[in-house]
Formats: C-alpha cells, structure tokens, sequence
C-alpha cells in the first residue's frame, strides 16, 4: 500500500519511495499540481519553527510524524544552532523509521520511535523519551502535516492534549495542517487529491481554521497567531512566494 510518509519524500525529491507511492503521488497531482511546492512550504516553515524554538531556549524536540529524514531535518538544524539540542523522532511507517535509524546512527541527541500519534502514552513511555528527554524541562513539541491525517473519530484533539498535559511550561507546540482555505484551485478540483489519499486508506482531513486553532487549547499562540504558511516569520519577500505555497495553515503555541 502507498504511504503518506513515502509520499510526501518523492513530493520531496528524495528517493526512498516505491512505484505505489509515486503512482498515488501523480494521481494527488493531477487535481493540485502544486502539492511538491507545499511539502516545500511545509518543511521550510519547520525549519523556521526549529529555529525559533532554539532561539527561545528550548533545546529538546519530540517530532511526530516525522517521516523520512531528508536535508535541513529537525535534528540538523536544532544540532546546527545548538549542539546539545536533544531529538526523538517518532513516525509508524516502517520504512521511514529503518531510513531514521541508518541516518541518526551515531548520533548520541537524536533517536527514533515506532508508535502512532493516536496512542500518546506509547510515545511517552517509550525508552528513546524517557532516557532522551527530560518532560520536566520545556519540550518544542512537532506536528508537522501529521494531524489532517488523523480522524475525528480518533480523537485528535484529545491526543495533543494528553500530550501537552506532560509537557513542562514554557514548551512549544508548532503545528501545520492542510486546508482547502487558500489553495489556488477549486474546492471540488482540491477535493480530487483528497479522494486519493482516502482511496489509499489514509484520509486527509481538511480543516477549517477555526477547527486547526483548537489544537492550541492550552496555548498561547506566538505572533503571527495562525496564519499561511508562508507568512509566519518569513525570511524572504511573501509576495514573492508560489500561490501553492499558501494552502494551509502553520503556528506556534507556547504552554503556560
């Protein structure tokens, strides 16, 4: 079966995908071409996020969803500003954790877990967070593209809120999701790539923006608030950015 995790790599240019990924990755295209350019918006807005939270302070990350390891990764540009930064990965795609643990071999501050957004405490207790991470010191917690893939049914605002009720004051929660808001095609033409993830058995969830912002119950976002991707913090010219570059909604929240 395609796999988001393999998907969003070969939207990425990386290599570790197969023909199923690429095929379902097409079909997505057809109805958004542009999907390469908002995984690209995606992971430049992580970096940026990274950045800050080690700006802030926060030298300890708990990515969720991670996926495959490509260049400018969390651990890389966390390691890159602060040497002692400390990062777990976690993502259930079994080829994304094999490519992590080839890629952070060696790496004493950075490791990976297999485990699953919908269950909190298998993360939590996982040895790689207990021995790697200190939860009683601020904690820069990662959902990167990852909620839209959870259902309702699944409770995913109950996840993140088990997961921030662990987390110390002072941690960050920075958070991306799709949304049909902004995307430079019609509704009913974006809805076409919707179908195809819902025909691999990974359906994606768009949100509104009133819906996304209540992921941050129990944070105060940061400025810009919830905002287009490529508007939190920007390093270039906004105007200058591909209209894809818009479809979705980013921020960054900081627990009490």
């Amino acid at each position: 079966m395609p796999s988001v995790s393999r998907i969003y790599d070969y939207y990425l240019g990386g290599s570790h995908n197969f023909e199923v990924d690429r095929e379902a990755a097409r079909k997505a295209m057809e109805f958004v071409p542009g999907l390469p350019k908002v995984m690209q918006a995606n992971r430049a807005f992580m970096r940026r996020a990274v950045r800050f939270a080690v700006d802030e302070g926060v030298t300890q990350f708990l990515d969720i969803g991670s996926g495959i390891p490509t260049f400018g990764n969390v651990h890389e540009v966390a390691q890159g500003a602060n040497p002692e930064a400390r990062i777990v990965y976690v993502d259930h795609d079994p080829v994304a954790v094999a490519h992590s643990q080839v890629v952070l071999e060696g790496n004493e501050r950075a490791r990976i877990v297999a485990a699953d957004l919908r269950k909190p405490q298998e993360i939590l207790r996982s040895p790689e967070v207990t021995e790697l991470l200190d939860l009683d010191r601020p904690v820069a917690l990662l959902l990167v593209s990852v909620l839209h893939f959870v259902e309702e049914s699944d409770d995913p605002r109950g996840a993140v809120a088990e997961l921030r009720d662990a987390l110390a004051p002072g941690s960050l929660l920075v958070v991306s999701h799709a949304c049909y808001e902004g995307i430079p095609v019609p509704k009913e033409q974006a809805g076409g790539a919707v179908g195809v993830y819902r025909n691999i058995r990974n359906p994606l969830i768009m949100r509104t923006h009133e819906e996304i912002l209540r992921f941050f119950d129990g944070f105060e976002l940061v400025e810009p608030g919830l905002v287009a991707i490529p508007e939190w913090c920007p390093e270039a010219p906004v105007e200058q950015e591909d209209p894809f570059a818009f479809s979705g909604f980013v921020g960054v929240g900081r627990k009490a």
